[in-house]
């Protein structure tokens, strides 16, 4: 399992628009990816899951990636993250 922490800097939080793009990326891959904020947890495949967080700016989030690609597609989120939330 691959983890990296990222404290939200967009002011619309974990927003749906760049969440949506996320979920549909992860959709094509075969690693299972849970999201933490607080005592809130989130399947990462799941747009519903995801919004029902409610992750606001400057809340850090927790990104677990886990399955045969969670090197590169963990690499790949946190450079997502860091250039939509």
């Amino acid at each position: 399992m691959k983890r990296f922490e990222y404290t939200l800097t967009n002011p619309m939080g974990l927003h749906m628009r760049p969440a949506g793009i996320m979920v549909n990326r992860l959709a094509e891959t075969n690693c299972g990816v849970t999201l933490h904020c607080g005592a809130r947890d989130a399947n990462a495949k799941s747009i519903l899951s995801v919004m029902a967080m409610s992750a606001k700016c400057g809340e850090r989030v927790t990104v677990d990636v886990s399955g045969e690609d969670e090197e590169a597609l963990s690499r790949e989120l946190e450079d997502f993250f860091r250039q939509n939330f």
